[in-house]
């Protein structure tokens, strides 16, 4: 059971460890041409990007996500992993339900917004999985609970406090299978 929320020490050391483990992933399976994926779920869209009409602003777990893949592309042991020399907005991105006016909302997961990112992540599955596609860390907020599996999906990282055990279970449920 959880106790508290999401400190800023603890989830930046969440970051840290599943960018670390997707790396030292990808150098074990590379050869054998699979592409790793990390997925990490978030409290708030906000957290991870805003979005308006001008674009978008990096949230706190962007930015803190950006700085810990430079500190670790950094050590000599993945220098062999050419995506990391791609640039770093292309690396990661986030797949978020939109309203109807087309702006990102956080959600309950159960909306018919949560099916459009749904469909959207299904259509572009096979670009996705390709190894030449550089995105290689996706950013929810419950868009991706149920529905949504992903072989090559080797870490999950939840920057979230969790209020349910059956949404725990889903979102874990994503790398499981």
């Amino acid at each position: 059971e959880e106790i508290g929320g999401v400190r800023d020490d603890l989830w930046r050391a969440q970051v840290r460890h599943t960018v670390r483990r997707h790396l030292d992933n990808e150098l074990k399976v590379q050869a054998r041409g699979i592409k790793v994926l990390s997925l990490f779920f978030v409290d708030r869209v906000a957290n991870y990007r805003t979005y308006d009409d001008n674009g978008s602003v990096k949230g706190k777990f962007a930015e803190a996500f950006e700085e810990e893949l430079a500190e670790l592309a950094k050590d000599a042991l993945y220098a062999q992993l050419a995506w990391l020399k791609e640039p770093v907005e292309k690396l990661h991105d986030g797949y978020f339900a939109k309203d109807k006016s087309g702006s990102f909302k956080d959600t309950r997961g159960d909306t018919q917004a949560d099916d459009d990112a749904y469909n959207l992540i299904m259509k572009d599955k096979e670009r996705l999985l390709d190894p030449v596609e550089p995105l290689r860390f996706i950013f929810s907020h419950s868009a991706l609970r149920e529905g949504w599996d992903n072989p090559n999906v080797f870490q999950i990282c939840t920057l979230a406090t969790s209020t349910s055990a059956i949404k725990k279970r889903q979102e874990i449920g994503r790398g499981l299978r």
